[in-house]
């Protein structure tokens, strides 16, 4: 029973509980002391441990600020103002450099303090929490967590945030610091004309947006059309695999239908084989002097040194990949909708039948929106992907053919695949920075839009 009532107590002994806004007003000062001097409120009250923890961290914040952080904040404002100079040495004929700033590190330097200092603020709100939760015990007579019960509380109630903190200072690390790192770029002028350590690249505002998206330069001409390709295809990548697969699913499962572990087998094998390998394979096919070409040739439907352009003739590049896309993509819809359709209740099927229902009628009005009842969120997922899929595009047509009119980006190159040039050939890594926020912010609408009217958002129950 001791025991209970002990485990019991250390349990209000949570932060969280209180806001910081409360705190100031219920906490005595001490309490208030503790969002300045770390830890003082459980120092005072015997809980030296983790007070001088508390305090380490505020003493290593700010032996950091002094030592690099003031520095990096400084850097991070202008980015720079020493460039590297270069000096010919008559002596020993050769250049010899001077260094200067490396914009491209005062801007990450820049974003660990900032990222430092908000986990600065938040270890001040906790050590303030902790303190009041402190105050409250004392003030009720409660025993006060000791060192060792903070411990104990680690493999039990405390067990799931002890195990938490792991992946958060991991993505904290690897995946927030590089992601605010790489919006920033947006708003710069890191492109191939200012590259660190060189040349220094300065804060540019919306510059790069405005020149993206709203003035008639060739980036702007380049951008809307780009974007125009990227949603026709995402568009015509979902909705022609998603069905050609359902029927093709319906097909292999029918009654009448014999065989049909074989004809999954069939496709099931495509499947298998890797993606690159096909798409590479298939633009080998396709090609001026490719298997189909010459078989044309030979049968007399085109001239002998003629050649159907597949993938240099814009319009109809854009309908070979959305064909040979369907090749590739039909199996994997094929399979995953096999399972969902021999979970729909027969009955369903009978009563229809006896109502005198046909085929297209029973497929109109009971398998597909059961389906996409279902297969909504993969739907979503297939929209997604598709509007990044980089493979089919840079494997088949490289994204040619290529335009004199469009600012390094050809007649079939996705948001994406022109992200890639910009950032890997053309070094524009501010364009492709803005390029990237743009794609996010065009997927994450049309995906929560899209979410949000289908039935699975709606009546999710409907189904089951």
């Amino acid at each position: 029973m001791g025991l209970f009532k002990r485990k019991a107590s250390l349990k209000y002994d949570k932060p969280r509980d209180e806001s910081i806004s409360q705190v100031f007003k219920k906490g005595d000062t001490i309490t208030r002391l503790s969002f300045i001097v770390f830890g003082l409120g459980n120092i005072m009250n015997k809980q030296v441990a983790r007070g001088l923890i508390f305090l380490a961290l505020e003493i290593f914040y700010f032996v950091y600020m002094i030592v690099f952080g003031i520095g990096a904040i400084g850097d991070f404002i202008t980015l720079g103002t020493v460039e590297q100079g270069q000096v010919y040495n008559e002596a020993l004929g050769i250049y010899e450099y001077s260094m200067g700033d490396n914009s491209m590190l005062c801007l990450l330097y820049g974003v660990i303090t900032l990222v430092l200092t908000a986990a600065f603020l938040f270890v001040a709100c906790m050590s303030a929490k902790s303190a009041y939760c402190t105050q409250i015990r004392k003030a009720k007579g409660q025993h006060i967590p000791t060192f060792r019960d903070d411990i104990r509380s680690l493999h039990e109630e405390n067990l799931h945030a002890f195990l938490l903190s792991f992946p958060i200072i991991g993505i904290l690390v690897f995946t927030i610091v590089p992601l605010v790192f790489m919006i920033l770029i947006a708003f710069t002028s890191y492109d191939h004309e200012h590259q660190p350590p060189g040349t220094l690249f300065s804060w540019v505002g919306l510059e790069n947006f405005k020149s993206l998206i709203a003035s008639s330069s060739s980036l702007a001409t380049t951008f809307w059309p780009v974007l125009g390709w990227t949603l026709i295809w995402a568009v015509s990548a979902t909705v022609t695999c998603y069905i050609l697969g359902l029927l093709l699913a319906l097909l292999i499962n029918r009654k009448g239908t014999k065989g049909k572990g074989f004809w999954r087998f069939m496709f099931v094998l495509s499947v298998a084989v890797p993606q690159f390998v096909t798409l590479l394979t298939m633009r080998t096919i396709f090609n001026a002097n490719g298997p189909v070409n010459v078989l044309l040739r030979d049968f007399g439907i085109i001239g002998a040194t003629d050649s159907v352009p597949f993938f240099t003739d814009p319009l109809l590049a854009k309908i070979t990949i959305i064909c040979i896309n369907i090749w590739i993509g039909v199996p994997f819809t094929m399979l995953s909708t096999t399972g969902i359709l021999q979970n729909i209740p027969a009955d369903l099927y009978e009563a229809a039948k006896i109502d005198g229902a046909s085929a297209p009628v029973i497929f109109r009005k009971i398998t597909l929106p059961y389906m996409i009842f279902v297969m909504t969120p993969n739907l979503i997922t297939s929209f997604t992907g598709n509007i990044n899929n980089f493979n089919v595009i840079f494997l088949l047509s490289g994204g040619g053919p290529d335009s004199l009119e469009y600012y390094y980006a050809g007649k079939t190159d996705l948001l994406v695949t022109w992200l890639y040039k910009l950032t890997i050939t053309q070094k524009d890594y501010n364009l492709g920075a803005v390029i990237g926020i743009l794609v996010f912010i065009i997927l994450a609408t049309l995906s929560l839009l899209t979410y949000h009217r289908t039935g699975a958002y709606k009546d999710e129950g409907a189904f089951q």
